[in-house]
This record gives C-alpha cells, structure tokens and sequence, in this order.
C-alpha cells in the first residue's frame, strides 16, 4: 500500500475504533504500558511527548507522574505531556479524558508519528503500540530522535513475533476482503532483535529491551469479535462490509481461535510484546 494512502486508512480507521478502543483493549494491553511507563522512569517536573497516544493509556499516567514540581533536581515546575496522534477523534479523546481527570499538563496534537509538528525538547519520548502502523518507522524514531533534549530517554513497545499472536490470522482475514492490506508489515519490528536494531540505527545509544509473554482473555465470542472488528485498526474495512461479508469473517475469525477456547467458552490467547528503551546522546 502507498504510505500516504496507508495514513489515510490508518487515521480514518483509528477515528472510528475510538469509540470502542479502551472497552475491548485497556485491560489487554495493560502490561505492556504497565512495563513501558517502568522502564521510562518518569520523574516529576520532566517533559513527555507521547507519539501514537491514541485515547491516552500511557499519556493520562504519564501526566499524572511528571504533574507535580520539584520531584526532579533543577525543576521548579509541574511537566507536562504532549500527545500526538495522526487521528483527530483520538486527540480529542485524550484531551477530554484529560479534563475530566482534573490533568492540566496535557496538550493533544494531531500529527503523524513521521512528521512531528513539535520542537521540544522532551525529556523523554514514548510510544505505545504505535509504531506497527506507521509506514516508515525510521523516519518516525528520527522525528522522536529530533524532538528529545541531549541525554533524553525514550521507551517503545510493539507487538511481538507473529507466530507468538494468537490472533494474527485476523489480518489476513480482512485482507482477503479488501482491496489492499489493512496493517502491512504489522510484526515485522517483533522480530528477533528488529526494533533495538531500529533504534541504533536511529542514533540511540544504550539500547535494551524485554520481551513479555501475555495472555488476551476474551469472556465469550462477542468479545473476541468485538476487539477484533470494533476497537481496532480493521474498524475501518470491517465497518464497509455488508452483513453476510461481515459474518463469515467473524466465523473466520473464531474458527481461528478455536484452539484457545476453554470449555466454559472463555478464550485465553497467547501474545507477546517488545518493549525497547535507549537514551539520546
């Protein structure tokens, strides 16, 4: 898919997913930004952009970390967080979930992870599950490179490995259905050793990362179907479908499953994420 069509159905997609996004995934996606925001080690006082925010799981903790002054050497000042994300509905999310918390020090941004319309400098830059989706994640990490002050941190995570997704079939499901892939190269960053890589590539230094196996728990077969098809990025393509399309690539879908479907009719489905963090120089 051309990248600029790729963004296209990317932000279209998210802008519908908003809706449902934290409902089918807050609880699911929890330890990897549980582990992300540890191996951040926001302090008080420091400034965070968060590219790829989406309705704010990292941005709204991460405000609330660095919101109170004085807790880091030099700083006489609350910090604030920046979120950015190419779809506007999900700026708008993050920005009302922000008032609603009483948090102050959130700023939401549209822009693309590959053209970030800010200067900085950050302290610390993060990204949660965003960077599968953007067509060029080189040019991304340079843009969080570019915007970080010298010596800044930043923290990334993507899904893991293919083969240790349970549901990874759900792409190739909806691409049979559509014209043109909806999430290209989706797990190609999981890979063995991929996403450090990128980040020494980047000019980051001191880069590590962890791997974490998980587990998505769906309580029966609307649930599974709903994180699948509602709350994520094929909302865009699934919501075009007529009504028979859209039952057999449910049926599809579960029939993929079936190996993770527990006797009450629960699913446990395995998954796995990397989380990588290295500093500027």
């Amino acid at each position: 898919m051309h990248a600029r069509r790729q963004r296209l159905v990317q932000r279209r997609g998210w802008d519908r997913a908003v809706a449902d996004y934290e409902r089918f995934w807050s609880h699911q996606l929890a330890p990897a930004q549980d582990l992300l925001l540890t191996r951040a080690g926001l302090e008080a006082g420091e400034d965070v952009i968060d590219v790829a925010c989406g309705t704010g799981l990292v941005t709204l903790p991460a405000a609330a970390t660095v919101a109170v002054a004085g807790g880091a050497p030099g700083r006489d000042r609350s910090g604030r967080v920046t979120a950015t994300d190419l779809s506007p509905a999900m700026v708008a999310e993050v920005e009302a979930q922000a008032r609603s918390t009483g948090l102050t020090n959130v700023e939401g941004v549209r822009c693309g992870a590959e053209d970030l319309t800010v200067d900085g400098p950050y302290d610390v830059a993060l990204c949660s599950l965003g960077l599968m989706y953007v067509p060029d994640p080189a040019r991304a990490l340079a843009e969080m490179r570019r915007v970080l002050r010298p010596g800044g941190r930043i923290v990334v995570s993507v899904w893991g490995e293919r083969r240790r997704c349970g549901w990874a079939d759900l792409f190739g499901i909806v691409d049979a259905r559509v014209t043109s892939d909806v999430c290209p190269l989706f797990f190609a960053l999981g890979g063995p050793g991929v996403l450090a890589a990128q980040l020494e590539q980047a000019g980051f230094v001191d880069v590590d990362h962890e791997r974490l196996s998980t587990e998505l728990g769906y309580a029966d077969d609307d649930q599974a179907i709903g994180a699948a098809f509602l709350g994520g990025p094929v909302a865009l393509a699934y919501a075009h479908f007529d009504q028979p399309t859209r039952a057999a690539a449910e049926r599809e879908y579960l029939d993929s499953l079936a190996g993770f479907r527990t006797a009450s009719g629960t699913y446990k489905v395995p998954g796995e994420f990397v989380v990588a963090w290295a500093t500027r120089p």
